[in-house]
């Protein structure tokens, strides 16, 4: 993981400790040293956050804390590659992913399940099959809310009609 982020999450994760000792948990000093001074505010901001959070959020993240240190070295490393793509994004483009994670939170979990499923068959999809679809997805963007209503209700039709 990042500097920033292995920080962040020792000091959360020490935090009860952190508040009843007089000393910071061991390496926090080397670590928090060895950053940079725009590593240094933002590690300070995500504390700062750690800080409101809910018990129960507090509870769930350490939970997925552990879950993480439990993947096999190779998965973990998928995901700093992932987490650090991530950070180079712009905040809007972030900004952008964390509302549609937070949308996809929200579902059923068959909806969930039906979203990841159509996932996984994209990806095994041929790359002529996969642009096809990413040209009706551009397309389906495009269209105004009352386009897409008419073109659901002309797929509904054309479905009925297939079923007689």
């Amino acid at each position: 993981m990042t500097r920033r982020l292995a920080l962040a999450l020792a000091l959360a994760l020490s935090l009860p400790a952190a508040a009843r000792a007089e000393d910071p948990p061991a390496g926090a000093r080397a670590a928090w040293d060895a950053l940079t001074p725009e590593q240094k505010q933002q590690a300070q901001e995500d504390f700062e956050r750690w800080k409101k959070l809910s018990p129960e959020q507090k509870a769930g993240l350490r939970e997925k804390l552990e879950r993480l240190h439990q993947l096999p070295p190779e998965r973990r490393a998928d995901i700093q590659k992932n987490y650090e793509a991530f950070q180079k994004l712009s905040p809007s483009e972030r900004r952008e992913i964390l509302d549609r994670f937070s949308r996809f939170e929200e579902m059923s979990p068959e909806r969930r399940a039906q979203l990841r499923q159509a996932f996984r068959e994209l990806i095994q999809a041929s790359p002529r099959e996969r642009q096809r679809y990413l040209d009706n997805l551009r397309r389906w963007r495009d269209m105004s809310p009352s386009e897409r209503q008419q073109a659901r209700e002309q797929w509904r039709q054309l479905r009925g009609a297939r079923r007689r």
